[in-house]
Parts: structure tokens; C-alpha cells; sequence
């Protein structure tokens, strides 16, 4: 899926630019979102830094991917407020927030050829042919499927698929790019190696902030600069992989990331800790 903005000539400017723009980050300032009274997200404070990838996990109706969603726009807090950089973004149409987004299903057009695919947010910002066919060939060349321009998504294995996805994503320079649990329909072989190829796109793109939801804790440790754990419409934790994972701030935390080995202990009265 892209999230285009379709206001004419700025959006064309934009779109002509050749690198990806300096680096933005995201920023949840007190964000509630709920449905029909139901509340799904509660309170949420939360900030991506610029340039970093971050990952949201937690069980199933924890709210993750309610979070991702209001940030692409397809959900209003009923409180709080949603940046990316140092612009207020909260009440503003999906297509004019310059973001990308990929889903697990891939949201290819069948119809299209995988260049077509690629260009569509392009064409739909009214840039030129040759900035879209120079984008197009850089976005396709940079997810590893140069080769695949004149195929069908019908033609192409689910791992393809997706990385053309991604490549359709990347092509309007989106200022952040939001993951909705992207590896969740492949087999595990072709997850590690999307994995892999995730960690080399970011590398090569190290301004592109990332927001990425997943049910899988592997992922979230593999890829991500830091892990945000929801539960129950909450944040319970928040902070760099390898300190969630050896130092847990909670219960909570230690038995959700990873494997965790829960002893009950007691203090003797006096006994002071090192």
C-alpha cells in the first residue's frame, strides 16, 4: 500500500527529488484511539528517533497495529496528538502525510505490470516519465528485482511480491515508512532471508525512519534499533533490544521477548544487592 498526496505541483517537486529527504522521526504525544467508546489505545507517548527502525509487538488486540494506523491516518485519536518530524500530523488525509506503508498481503494491483506498480504513486503525484522511470529503475534495483519490471504479480513468488511492495513504497520518498506485519504470509526460509534484505535496505537508507509491527519476536529483535511491547492498549516497555531482552524493566517484558526462566526468590532482611 502507498499513501500518496495528490495536491499538484508541490507534490510533483517533491517527487523529483532524486535521494530520500533528511531523516524524520515519529512522535505519539498522549494518543487515545477508540471504538464506539471501546478504548484501543490508551495514552499512548512514544518517539521514534530520525533514522531509526522500531518495532512494536505485543499479543494479539494489544493495540500495535491501531498505533501504526494512526499514524498513516486511517484511524482518529480521540485525544493526543501524532508528529512526524516537527509537524503536526494528526488531523491531516492519509494521502498528505508523505508516508509509505507495506501490509502482509502485499495490496499489489494484479492488473498492473510490477514496473506499473512501482510508478503508481509517482504518476499519481504527476511527476515527469523520466523522473518515473528513473525511480521506478532505482526502487526496483534496490529491492533486488531489476530484472522483474515486465512480470505480473501473478508471476512472482510471495518474497517477489513483496519486495515489490516495498519498492512501491520507497518510490514517492516517503518521509517514514510504516510495516504492518510485512513477513507474516511468507514460510520461515523466505522471512530470514526478507529479514536480511529489510536490515540491507535500511543500510543503504540510513535517513528512512521505520515503524514496524510484528507478532514476532525474532523479527523484532533481528531488525530493530528498539522495541516498544504493548499490552492491553498500553506501552509497558520501551527501549533498546539487547537491554529489553537481558534486563526486562517488568514480568511482563521478560516472558513476552523471548524465553524466560521466572525464579521466586526472597530477600533476607538486610541484604543488599550488587
Amino acid at each position: 500500500m502507498t499513501v500518496l498526496a495528490l495536491n499538484g505541483t508541490d507534490a510533483a517537486t517533491r517527487a523529483a527529488s532524486v535521494s530520500t529527504s533528511g531523516a524524520s522521526g515519529i512522535a505519539y504525544e498522549g494518543v487515545t484511539v477508540a471504538y464506539k467508546g471501546h478504548v484501543v489505545l490508551s495514552d499512548l507517548n512514544l518517539r521514534v528517533e530520525p533514522g531509526e527502525i522500531v518495532a512494536v509487538i505485543g499479543p494479539s488486540g494489544c493495540g500495535k497495529t491501531t498505533a501504526l494506523r494512526a499514524v498513516a491516518g486511517f484511524v482518529h485519536p480521540v485525544s493526543g496528538r501524532v508528529k512526524i518530524g516537527d509537524r503536526d500530523i494528526t488531523d491531516l488525509a492519509p494521502y498528505a502525510r508523505d508516508i509509505g506503508m507495506v501490509v502482509q498481503n502485499y495490496a499489489l494491483f494484479p492488473h498492473m505490470r510490477v514496473d506499473e506498480n512501482v510508478a503508481f504513486g509517482l504518476k499519481a503525484r504527476r511527476a515527469s516519465n523520466d523522473i518515473i522511470r528513473a525511480r521506478v529503475s532505482e526502487c526496483l534495483r534496490m529491492v533486488g528485482m531489476g530484472q522483474y519490471g515486465h512480470r505480473y504479480p501473478r508471476e512472482l513468488s510471495g518474497g517477489q511480491q513483496q519486495r515489490i511492495a516495498i519498492a512501491r513504497a520507497l518510490a514517492i520518498h516517503p518521509r517514514v515508512l510504516l510495516l504492518d506485519e510485512p513477513l507474516s504470509a511468507l514460510d520461515a526460509q523466505i522471512r530470514r532471508n526478507m529479514l536480511d534484505e529489510l536490515a540491507k535496505l535500511h543500510q543503504a537508507l540510513p535517513n528512512l525512519t521505520v515503524l514496524y509491527v510484528t507478532h514476532d519476536q525474532t523479527e523484532a529483535l533481528t531488525l530493530a534499533d528498539r522495541i516498544a511491547i504493548m499490552r492491553e492498549g498500553k506501552l509497558v516497555s520501551y527501549g533498546r533490544s539487547q537491554a529489553l531482552y537481558t534486563k526486562p524493566p517488568n514480568r511482563f517484558t521478560a516472558e513476552f521477548l523471548g524465553r524466560a526462566n521466572l525464579l521466586p526468590v526472597t530477600v533476607a532482611e538486610g541484604a543488599a544487592s550488587k
